[in-house]
């Protein structure tokens, strides 16, 4: 069994064994029980009714944050002829062909996420196996495999996160930093949950969101009142 920190146990006596935390609530105690010397991230984590086996109750999606993560993502642009100009209009830090690809191929990966023009994945494809376990893979289904390369870079620099149901039927994702005013973490917060239960799937039986937890990289978690947000 992990052991955990001082530090970690003087937190997790802050909170409340068994109680269940409004959102406003959940992001107070979260900031109030950060210790870490650096800016945590603050996730929040969904446990869904579903069976991830069977393909139509894959909860998948993505979602424009209103207030980012903190930090901009370095975006790497995948197309040829008009759409590279186009892609660094739109802000994308690297453009390229199969120059890029080739790059990869050789271990660069200086990057946080990947938009492909569709007529390139016939290159792109054979990055799967270094794209794919990092969850930089593009993806028709996540918008990042596109024609509309400069929606597709100005939406992932505004703070596009990909929401995705793992095999045990978790959600994880980002939605703020500890330094971030509760209000920001709020909407974010709000915006991610409001579209994960919008894509509860038609196949999905009983209770859809069975537990929310709220944490900061380094601290302890907290559970927030599922029941606010099955409709």
């Amino acid at each position: 069994m992990k052991k955990h920190g001082k530090k970690f146990r003087a937190a997790l006596e802050k909170v409340e064994a068994g109680r269940k935390y409004t959102l406003e609530e959940g992001i107070s105690k979260v900031k109030e029980i950060a210790f870490a010397k650096f800016d945590e991230t603050v996730e929040l984590t969904m446990w869904l009714g579903v069976d991830p086996r069977k393909a139509d109750q894959l909860v998948r999606g993505t979602v424009v944050l209103p207030h980012g993560l903190g930090r901009s993502k370095t975006v790497l642009v995948i197309a040829s002829g008009d759409k590279i100009k186009e892609a660094e209009e739109a802000g994308a830090d690297f453009v390229g062909g199969e120059d890029m690809v080739e790059k990869i191929k050789g271990g660069w990966l200086d990057f946080d996420a990947v938009i492909a023009t569709p007529d390139m994945m016939r290159l792109v494809g054979g990055l799967g196996k270094v794209l794919g376990p990092r969850g930089l893979m593009p993806n028709p289904k996540t918008g990042t495999v596109t024609p509309d390369v400069r929606t597709a870079v100005q939406e992932t620099k505004a703070g596009k996160v990909e929401y995705r149901v793992d095999k045990t039927g978790v959600i994880h994702v980002p939605v703020g930093k500890v330094s971030f005013e509760p209000e920001k973490i709020k909407d974010n917060a709000r915006m991610l949950i409001d579209a994960v239960v919008k894509a509860k799937p038609t196949t999905a039986k009983g209770k859809y969101v069975k537990k929310v937890n709220l944490a900061a990289t380094m601290s302890p978690g907290v559970l927030l009142d599922e029941t606010a947000y099955v409709k």
